[in-house]
């Protein structure tokens, strides 16, 4: 029992220590912002700004970069990467390393009898454990980052409905909701300004677009992207396209909600089950019961 709590310990500690170790060095989101200053004001580059633990970060990296890997795998993982938010060069060999580490890490305290008892079929597991947890880790962050994405796409609606009626260009648009939404939406915010970045340097609309959906991994923000596709292609009103489409998703929204709430009588039968009603059983059962045996038990006694 020991040996599993103190795994288990060092399991969460290692997915702890790896998600940090990628949301530092995934210094993506402040260059961006760097770069776009630099665009509109003309601020130079703030020099010495280099991440901390570097030579940590150098070591995964160069660990990753000697692992043999399939462009199959490598294409799915990056992929994944940039759906939560890892868009860096170095983001595929750093995770590698990270992952390597930390099975490597799992199976010497689990095999060295400094910490534990040595048991080398728990050892084994806990580095395969070890090598698979990061990409929990991974996939979590994925998915509470296309959440929250999908949570701004409201209000990012809104606000180009109101800037493309107010006689702003899409591009234009895009742009000032990228950078009105900064603050309370900074997932999406990011999204947007990669898109008027690339629109910048050349990039065809529709490939700025695609690009956007592909970043997110969002069904609702790839809706979005294809009516304005369309939109742009056939020459119809944005303004009226993108009204349209801010009911929908307003539908559906209320649609998911309502989905939620009729499966919360579901989710709730396991804690009724397993934590309250034996609670409600020994209050209301248990001083019966007791008085049934301060009664019985005399009588059996006797009978004897």
């Amino acid at each position: 029992m020991a040996i599993t709590l103190a795994v288990l310990a060092f399991v969460f500690v290692s997915c702890t220590v790896v998600a940090t170790a990628m949301l530092i060095s995934a210094g993506g989101t402040a260059v961006i912002d760097r770069r776009l200053d630099e665009l509109r004001h003309g601020l130079p580059e703030p020099a010495g700004d280099r991440p901390k633990f570097a030579s940590v970060f150098g070591l995964f990296k160069r660990v990753g970069n000697t692992l043999p890997r399939s462009p199959k795998e490598m294409s799915k993982l990056r992929l994944r990467l940039t759906h939560a938010g890892f868009r860096r060069d170095d983001a595929l060999p750093l995770f590698y390393g990270a992952r390597v580490a930390t099975a490597l890490g799992l199976f010497l305290v689990v095999a060295t009898p400094v910490f534990l008892r040595p048991n080398m079929m728990l050892a084994f597991g806990g580095l395969l454990l070890g090598y698979v947890a990061p990409g929990f880790v991974l996939a979590r962050l994925a998915t509470r980052r296309q959440h929250r994405i999908r949570l701004a796409l409201a209000d990012a609606l809104d606000l180009l409905v109101v800037s493309v009626e107010a006689g702003l260009g899409l591009d234009q648009a895009l742009q000032r909701v990228g950078d009105e939404l900064a603050f309370a939406y900074p997932e999406l915010s990011n999204d947007l300004r990669l898109v008027t970045l690339e629109l910048r340097a050349g990039t065809d609309r529709a490939d700025a677009l695609r690009n956007l959906a592909d970043r997110s991994g969002v069904d609702d923000l790839s809706a979005l992207v294809a009516m304005l596709i369309q939109t742009d292609r056939f020459g119809t009103s944005v303004s009226q396209s993108l009204r349209v489409h801010a009911e929908t998703l307003r539908i559906k929204r209320r649609q998911r909600a309502e989905e939620a709430a009729a499966k919360t009588g579901v989710k709730m039968v396991f804690p009724l089950v397993f934590c309250i009603f034996p609670a409600i059983w020994v209050v209301t059962i248990g001083p019966a019961a007791i008085r049934f045996v301060n009664v019985l038990l005399p009588i059996v006694e006797q009978t004897r």
